[in-house]
């Protein structure tokens, strides 16, 4: 039977690597990170599809829904490089939706959910990906280019 001073000894030994390995994996999956480099992403989205079901009171209010499924061209709106589905909720009469949409692009498909207000820009959430884009966070400044609402500029910052 080992003496109980070399027995402790060899446990203290054995928690010191044990600390020591762990800290390694930890420090190896930091440096990993994600499996594609933060980027930004800038296109121009034409809504030409948009469409409102009234579904309560006549007219504009809460839980509307506003369907889309629209073209989405580069950032100089000049090439198409995609599109974009989704569905918004009437929120705040006149004022402001809550939108859940997916971005299809050759490398695969972002989503995102958030608000988007009558009047003024918003910024929606990545709320994940596929493709290159697997596991995908960040955020996704949206903006009128227009006073009819027909164009809108994207910017996805992507984590």
């Amino acid at each position: 039977m080992p003496k109980p001073q070399k027995l402790a000894s060899s446990f203290r030994l054995l928690g010191i690597v044990t600390i020591a390995a762990a800290g390694g994996l930890i420090a190896a999956a930091s440096a990993a990170g994600p499996a594609f480099a933060a980027q930004e992403l800038k296109m121009v989205e034409h809504a030409t599809t948009d469409a409102v079901t009234d579904t309560g009171a006549s007219g504009d209010s809460a839980g509307d829904v506003l369907t889309f499924a629209n073209e989405v061209y580069d950032a100089d709106d000049k090439d198409k490089i995609g599109s974009d589905q989704g569905i918004c909720f009437r929120t705040v009469v006149g004022k402001a939706w809550e939108c859940f949409w997916t971005l299809s692009l050759d490398k695969g498909q972002l989503t995102v959910e958030g608000p988007f207000y009558d009047a003024g820009d918003s910024v929606l959430a990545i709320t994940g990906g596929t493709g290159e884009f697997a596991g995908a966070t960040g955020d996704m400044a949206l903006s009128a280019r227009d006073p009819e609402g027909k164009a809108y500029n994207y910017i996805y910052h992507i984590k």
